[in-house]
């Protein structure tokens, strides 16, 4: 027992304050975050906390989740697996936003538990030593220590095939090692292979949606996942991220009033909830459904309801703690709203931060490169291509995949530099090695895509330099990978008419009727009175 009021009184040193004032929250039902039975050595008095806290877990939910363990945990300080759960809310695999030493503070306490409380199962042993490896101080870097928790998750669903929670852990951080370089996609395939069988047998676990909705995202799979977005929301319609997460699948498809419905909820959801919240994660979950939100408003042609989603996010106040989620979405939603509607002035007249990492801060001055290179401003032009060209180096030692994409951003800005130096050869190999960097790398999931696809940057250069065919065939690749982009299906339908094929662009022109609304958009008044005339004709 001197073991466990030391290993008790430590850890609640450390994490205390942390929860002083959380004991307000309402404990969630069923109803409101889903249902999970996980089973447990602790006592019987925790079970319905420590199942709510699961469920909180699979939808990210990591505050909640975090008081609702250490609820647990008090009543029963015998339960390691309660701190297993609280480092396991400390682990933002996707993310990479976690905080490791309060994760390791926790997991610690687990492991010290479970030796000293015989009560605890070979089952809940593994768990934790699972966990461990994300929490190990060696030379191993954190991919290296996600892929033995991978095996070591794949190794206890072996032992416990029985166990549903295991597989859908383990479904989880087969998509978190995926390699973004992979396009065959073969960890995604493999989680589908677990999950969908419990998703005919569990249909109300918020993991198992949840988590087909990640796997699935991307543009091979994103059909299978829709299934699950169009239930997931209603398993835990109290989440801010399980209403934002069906998006994911809408995007990849092009659904756009889906979208649109999905990320105002997620958006409201993460705003109550930061009248609570003592980080950034609530801040975060908000500002991605706003992301989301702005991308899938453009697409449709809602300019004004764009400008809102820009106007409330420059509206809103500091909030410490804030991540990459936030971060990003901070930087692309201006961004997106001028490039989407070619306000190159506005573009090139955005503020970009000295502060947050490197690839947040590269979007603005992707945004203000182009926007200078396009409306004629060579030389600011060449000094946002030579800040990102800074900025990629400074990610290269941090992360790869982030330094790879901020090169696309540089290459895209290099690319209009050329074009309006009268390089036209230059611009489109620029470009085009732009965008096959690009497509070598999935998107992340902190995004609805790249604010523009490097390779409907090529087909305009295409089409600016005369070549409408070699155009129409780049914006076709475009829409495989992002379906019914607005200025993709736009280009498309324009190219083919400027190629001479007038049925081919009322078929693309016909589309963009079909997606988009309103007359906001020039062009979406351009493609309804170009159907309006192939219509007339062909009667």
């Amino acid at each position: 027992m001197r073991l466990f009021s030391a290993l008790i009184a430590g850890f609640f040193l450390i994490i205390g304050t942390s929860f002083a004032d959380e004991g307000h929250h309402h404990a969630l039902t069923e109803d409101e975050i889903g249902s999970v039975q996980f089973a447990t050595s602790c006592s019987p008095q925790v079970t319905a906390s420590f199942n709510r806290a699961v469920a909180l877990l699979h939808s990210f939910q990591y505050e909640r989740t975090r008081e609702t363990f250490l609820k647990a945990a008090k009543q029963d300080p015998t339960c390691a697996m309660a701190y297993w759960g609280i480092a396991m809310s400390h682990y933002h695999g996707l993310w990479d936003n976690g905080d490791l030493n309060a994760g390791r503070a926790a997991l610690h306490s687990a492991q010290g538990i479970a030796t000293a409380n015989t009560a605890t199962t070979a089952r809940e042993k593994a768990y934790i030593d699972a966990l461990a490896e994300i929490y190990k101080v060696d030379d191993k870097d954190k991919y290296a220590h996600a892929q033995r928790f991978e095996q070591k998750m794949a190794e206890l669903q072996a032992a416990y095939p029985d166990d549903t929670e295991a597989a859908i852990f383990h479904a989880l951080t087969l998509y978190i090692t995926a390699p973004k370089t992979d396009k065959t996609f073969a960890n995604q395939r493999k989680c589908g292979e677990i999950l969908d069988p419990l998703f005919v047998k569990q249909p109300h676990h918020p993991g198992v949606t949840h988590y087909i909705i990640h796997c699935y995202d991307n543009p091979v799979l994103a059909e299978k996942g829709l299934e699950a977005a169009r239930l997931y929301a209603k398993i835990a319609p109290a989440s801010a991220h399980a209403n934002h997460m069906p998006s994911h699948i809408f995007t990849r498809v092009g659904s756009w009033d889906e979208a649109i419905s999905s990320n105002i909820r997620s958006a409201k959801l993460a705003t109550i909830d930061e009248a609570t919240s003592h980080n950034g994660e609530a801040r975060d979950q908000r500002l991605h459904a706003m992301d989301y939100l702005e991308y899938a408003y453009l697409q449709s042609g809602r300019v004004k309801q764009a400008r809102a989603v820009l106007d409330e996010t420059n509206a809103l106040g500091p909030v410490a703690g804030l991540t990459l989620t936030g971060d990003y979405a901070t930087t692309a939603i201006p961004a997106r709203y001028a490039l989407e509607r070619r306000e190159w002035k506005e573009a090139s007249a955005l503020k970009a931060s000295e502060s947050g990492v490197p690839w947040a801060r590269a979007i603005t001055w992707m945004a203000i490169g182009t926007g200078n290179a396009r409306s004629g401003d060579i030389a600011a032009a060449s000094k946002a291509e030579q800040t990102l060209a800074s900025l990629g180096d400074s990610a290269a030692s941090l992360d790869q995949y982030w330094s790879k994409q901020i090169e696309v951003q540089r290459r895209e800005v290099a690319a209009w530099i050329s074009e309006k130096n009268g390089k036209a050869s230059d611009a489109l190999a620029t470009m085009r090695s732009a965008a096959e960097l690009e497509e070598s790398m999935d998107k992340h999931a902190v995004t609805p895509g790249a604010v523009i696809p490097a390779r409907e940057m090529l087909a305009e250069l295409l089409s600016i330099d005369n070549q409408p065919q070699a155009a129409f065939e780049e914006y076709e690749a475009v829409l495989k990978i992002a379906p019914n982009r607005f200025n993709a299906l736009y280009g498309a339908a324009s190219a083919a008419e400027a190629a001479g094929n007038a049925t081919l662009a009322n078929q693309f022109f016909q589309k963009l009727t079909e997606i988009a609304v309103g007359d906001e958009r020039p062009e979406l008044v351009t493609a309804k009175k170009k159907v309006a005339a192939m219509a007339r004709i062909a009667q």
